[in-house]
């Protein structure tokens, strides 16, 4: 699903206009005719807006009130406003009111675009910091983990329950599906956020391990005990243990740890007397415990223990309202790590995105929108930067077409569409400044010679100049390095 925009305007000729170029660049557009009516847009249960464009100068409810209305509700949506009057003091005002940024009516195309999508990245730069910080601090709760899926909409609900009491919760869900980051929610939304967290996947310890690992030992208990090791109940005492793929654990783990439940203590390996502990257990797996227990590989009684408040948090393939949101934070993320000018994703990638079945469900998406990211040639993913997931669905990864350098206020909308679609060759910079003639006809020299593989006679022609003027020009911008050796080899080898 598309970012949503909503236009606030009392202006119906400005609303139809702004919806007309959100359609036209990929987003999903909703309008609003004043404040009042913003206001009431914002306010309907399950309303998630990625963007609001809002005039400043409207009768009634004008911009900086609705600003203030929203900072109020503790609504987080960016708000890119714009007016006709294009004072410093109206600049401040909204500002200071919350804008993240400002437009002067008319707003070119252009402009329009490079203020969605910096206003988009950076909120979703902001969430994933935010959800990264209260995940580090125990204090990560549901409303870090928005969705638009009424299928995860009901598991965040249920979650939400569970985390007012100590009921035990078992997390059911594929590989993948966050049912950790899940468990974080559900501790950090009850009362024992900010205590200890401690996850254990029961299925990556060796076996005869797991009785040490998680109920501790004594020096000298068995070969190789050479320190005291209290154990993952204890590191928990006062927080909440998360058992990560619970199914895995052999069964004689399995006895003690529904003793361990029952009676609130452990009985370290070589320890004399049980150690009194206080956690909640929150357990998760991949697998039908039920199935499991029916044919004797899991304890009933301790599946029993487990599943009181069982929770199903469904695959992405169930959910893929929640996928374009998930890439943009993705993307975000990871543009920011890695460094790189990657500002936004195109329609035509999202729509190859959603048409895969993600059978890695979350994981998956997370490690294609990094490997997307770092090798990306432009400053949008296209459907070009994940070919394994073109591979996947049986389709030629598709070949990056001419760049584009016209504005297109005048083109057809067939046309506008397509070229909207071809890698840009940016006419601004990230910070919404025009960039220079030099840099752009660097970026043209070499977008010539990679298309036409280093063949200078090729690129010379093509870009309507000679081919010392091409050398020359390379020269003076500083690519010698990056193109000038692959071009003459590649002359030479066409001569």
């Amino acid at each position: 699903m598309s970012a949503v925009i909503l236009i606030v305007d009392d202006d119906p000729v400005q609303r139809r206009l702004l919806e007309a170029l959100a359609r036209r660049f990929g987003y999903d557009a909703r309008t609003a005719e004043d404040g009042a009516d913003a206001i009431e847009a914002l306010s309907q249960p399950g309303a998630a807006y990625d963007l609001m464009f809002l005039d400043l100068i409207m009768p009634g409810m004008d911009g900086i009130a609705v600003l203030e209305k929203m900072r109020e509700m503790g609504v987080a949506t960016p708000v890119i406003v714009q007016t006709a009057n294009g004072s410093i003091e109206a600049v401040v005002s909204a500002m200071r009111a919350g804008a993240a940024d400002f437009v002067v009516k008319p707003v070119g195309p252009e402009r329009l675009q490079v203020s969605i999508r910096n206003a988009l990245r950076t909120d979703a730069l902001e969430g994933e910091i935010r959800r990264m910080a209260r995940r580090a601090t125990g204090s990560l709760t549901f409303r870090d983990l928005p969705s638009r899926s009424p299928a995860m909409a009901e598991a965040l609900r249920l979650g939400a329950r569970a985390a007012g009491s100590s009921i035990p919760v078992l997390i059911e869900g594929e590989s993948g599906v966050g049912k950790e980051l899940f468990a974080r929610a559900i501790t950090g939304s009850g009362e024992r956020r900010g205590k200890p967290f401690v996850a254990v996947n029961c299925g990556a310890i060796p076996p005869h391990l797991v009785e040490s690992i998680l109920f501790g030992h004594e020096k000298g208990a068995f070969t190789g005990a050479t320190d005291r090791h209290a154990g993952k109940f204890v590191e928990a005492d006062g927080g909440t243990l998360f058992l990560d793929e619970v199914g895995e654990l052999p069964p004689e783990a399995q006895v003690k740890l529904l003793r361990a439940l029952q009676e609130g203590e452990v009985d370290p390996v070589g320890a004399k007397r049980p150690v009194k502990v206080d956690i909640r257990v929150l357990s998760a797996t991949n697998r039908e415990l039920a199935a499991r227990a029916r044919a004797g590989a899991f304890r009933e009684d301790l599946y029993y223990r487990l599943n009181v408040f069982p929770i199903r948090v469904p695959p992405l393939r169930a959910r893929k309202d929640d996928l374009a949101d998930l890439a943009r934070r993705f993307l975000a993320r990871f543009a920011a790590e890695e460094d790189r000018p990657v500002r936004d994703i195109s329609a035509a990638a999202l729509d190859l995105l959603e048409r895969y079945d993600w059978p890695g469900n979350v994981r998956q998406l997370e490690n294609a929108v990094f490997r997307a990211v770092v090798l990306a040639e432009s400053d949008v993913l296209r459907p070009a930067d994940f070919p394994q997931i073109s591979a996947q669905l049986g389709e030629e990864p598709e070949r990056a077409p001419a760049p584009r350098f016209a504005l297109a206020d005048d083109l057809a909308e067939p046309e506008l569409e397509r070229r909207l679609e071809a890698p840009a060759l940016p006419l601004f910079d990230a910070s919404g400044q025009l960039r220079t003639l030099e840099r752009l006809e660097a970026d043209a020299i070499r977008y010539a010679i990679r298309h036409h593989r280093g063949q200078m006679t090729e690129v010379a022609r093509r870009l309507g100049i000679g081919r010392s003027t091409l050398y020359r020009r390379i020269k003076d911008l500083g690519l010698d390095a990056e193109c000038g050796g692959q071009g003459t080899d590649a002359d030479e080898a066409v001569a």
